[in-house]
């Protein structure tokens, strides 16, 4: 195992999925512990304050909507990434809105899920020692690159890593359409996988945050045929 091993930690009650997962991190080089419960991750999460935290929505006693709201509440950073049987638009919109930075269904490739874990860790440490407390200014919305969080009026929203990350290449080029395979390819790695569908789901969680009316956006632009594009 690597001398600064990142520690990635399992909230997850399927104890042969417990179990894959595990050597399949461990054999990467990640420190992993595990927790069979909600309450349990919770308690592990502020324990621990772990790299990453793989969690499922189907667990006992506390759901994994509420384990991510718990989480979030105490810490804004650490990436929640969830692994769900639950494939309907609206479970990922609501894992989204959770705290969740990415959403991953079941049955899974184990090799696609390693490959959104490389690509989150990819992203964080370069961004975070060159971007410090960067701010970004949507609307009446201001939002922290280094927390992910959004802040409008007395409200502060948790928009989880991916949707801040999306927000930050759309300011980087303000005003010009971003397409889907640019944003893939800048916020995921070609390696990652994801699909389209998976960017119309982070769009979708920040016109939620920062339109006063996301139904009819003035600062989240769709242009047609092209891809996204940021106004002021």
């Amino acid at each position: 195992m690597m001398q600064d091993a990142k520690t990635i930690l399992i909230i997850e009650d399927e104890t042969d999925l417990i179990l894959g997962l595990t050597d399949a991190f461990e054999f990467e080089g990640y420190r992993v512990h595990c927790a069979q419960t909600g309450e349990k991750g919770v308690d592990l999460a502020a324990e621990l304050h772990p790299n990453l935290i793989i969690l499922d929505l189907m667990l006992p006693g506390m759901n994994g909507y509420n384990v991510c709201e718990a989480i979030r509440r105490r810490d804004t950073v650490t990436p929640i990434l969830i692994l769900s049987a639950r494939s309907q638009e609206n479970d990922i919109i609501r894992g989204l809105e959770a705290g969740a930075d990415d959403y991953v269904t079941k049955p899974f490739s184990i090799g696609e899920l390693l490959a959104r874990v490389r690509a989150i860790f990819r992203r964080i440490a370069p961004d975070r020692e060159k971007n410090p407390s960067r701010l970004i200014h949507v609307g009446d919305a201001v939002i922290n690159v280094d927390s992910y969080t959004a802040s409008v009026g007395n409200k502060q929203t948790d928009l989880g890593f991916y949707a801040t990350a999306i927000l930050q290449l759309l300011d980087e080029r303000r005003g010009e359409p971003v397409s889907r395979d640019e944003i893939l390819d800048a916020v995921w790695g070609i390696d990652a996988n994801p699909t389209n569908r998976t960017i119309d789901n982070f769009i979708l969680k920040l016109r939620r945050v920062l339109e006063k009316n996301p139904a009819k956006p003035r600062h989240i632009l769709t242009v047609y045929g092209q891809g996204y594009k940021l106004t002021q």
